[in-house]
């Protein structure tokens, strides 16, 4: 069988300097490089593609996850939403010490977990919790049915749809839209690849030093039959990366001098601070659009609204909810110090046109 080399594109400069690499060592008519179009890129990221495709003679192809069967299976479901149950909040219960009280099973045995402390995994008795409040309704409301199915349709971009279809943006603890708009679209393509009778070697542009997640990534290893990871890069620092593709005759991504420390997403649901007050002054559109994709997975949502950047909050009324963690909200918090206590008074002598970078390009 043949082995065919699938380069995973996204614009940015760890992708860029892999593709440069996989097209020194292998034949050309064994390379496929593909970018997963979020839906959620800025324009730039999208001519960034032309450009390579034009320096390096190459053709990227452009995959789109799409959603229209589940969102039809959601709007089904709320349609015909009857249940009857409740869930309600719980509280762990103490005795009249303060001490507290074990859970016990049907036969009134003390129920045990096993938990890590320092490395030890050591066996403890789980604390008995009780109901609160009256608790909420599992079935959806009529009002909230109406508000729902009036925005549950495919509008043809691959991120809100998801978000529909999920009734909230991803956060950093449920990054669902890496999985469903890159991953799963990358691996369905190799492994239609595999079915085709190839043996495929995934490059990825990935670094040990990008995160502390990534810092124990292989150079090489077997995904599953027939298919093979392998990240060329996974030692580097950006520095070299950049170093590299300026030693090709390659220019980085301009977002990289604009701003932005990172281009996957315009913006990234984990966008510092300081780059989102970047993406607020230069490219205000992107800010809008999130604050109407705000408004309409707020409609498709049981409880009524969905923030992009974070839906963790204390208050009980989901209208201040929303009123402190809105697109618009975070991007006044952006133009703050000292813990968003105090707004930054130099903030706004940056121009929109000067040149920044997180990496040192404008030296």
């Amino acid at each position: 069988m043949s082995l065919k080399h699938v380069i995973s594109v996204s614009g940015g400069k760890d992708s860029t300097a892999t593709l440069l690499i996989a097209l020194e060592r292998c034949r050309r008519e064994d390379i496929i490089a593909i970018f997963c179009d979020t839906g959620n890129e800025h324009e730039q990221t999208y001519e960034y593609l032309a450009y390579l495709e034009q320096a390096l003679d190459i053709r990227i192809h452009r995959l789109k996850a799409e959603f229209s069967a589940q969102l039809a299976t959601k709007r089904m479901f709320i349609a015909r939403d009857q249940r009857t149950g409740r869930v309600y909040e719980s509280a762990v219960v103490f005795d009249a010490c303060g001490n507290p009280v074990s859970k016990r099973d049907t036969r009134g045995n003390i129920v045990m977990r096993t938990v890590t402390r320092n490395g030890v995994k050591v066996a403890e008795p789980v604390q008995k919790t009780k109901k609160v409040g009256s608790g909420r309704r599992l079935r959806w409301s009529n009002k909230a049915k109406r508000r729902a199915l009036a925005v549950l349709m495919p509008t043809g971009n691959p991120f809100l749809d998801l978000c529909l279809w999920k009734g909230r943006f991803p956060s950093s603890t449920a990054r669902f839209c890496t999985q469903e708009l890159k991953r799963d679209m990358a691996v369905a393509f190799q492994l239609d690849l595999i079915e085709q009778g190839f043996r495929v070697l995934s490059w990825q542009g990935v670094r040990r030093d990008e995160s502390h997640q990534r810092r124990g990534a292989k150079l090489s290893e077997r995904i599953g039959p027939g298919l093979w990871a392998f990240r060329p890069i996974v030692a580097w620092t950006s520095d070299e990366v950049f170093r590299f593709c300026s030693a090709k005759g390659i220019q980085p991504n301009p977002l990289y001098k604009q701003g932005m420390s990172r281009v996957g997403c315009m913006p990234c649901i984990n966008v510092k601070k300081a780059e989102l007050r970047q993406i607020a002054s230069r490219f205000p559109a992107h800010i809008e659009r999130i604050a109407e994709w705000e408004h309409l997975v707020g409609q498709a949502s049981k409880r009524g609204f969905s923030t992009f950047l974070s839906d963790a909050h204390d208050a009980a009324d989901r209208r201040q909810v929303f009123a402190d963690l809105n697109i618009w909200a975070r991007v006044e918090w952006s133009k703050t110090t000292r813990g968003g206590r105090q707004f930054d008074l130099l903030a706004d002598l940056d121009a929109p046109a000067a040149c920044a970078s997180a990496y040192g390009l404008c030296e």
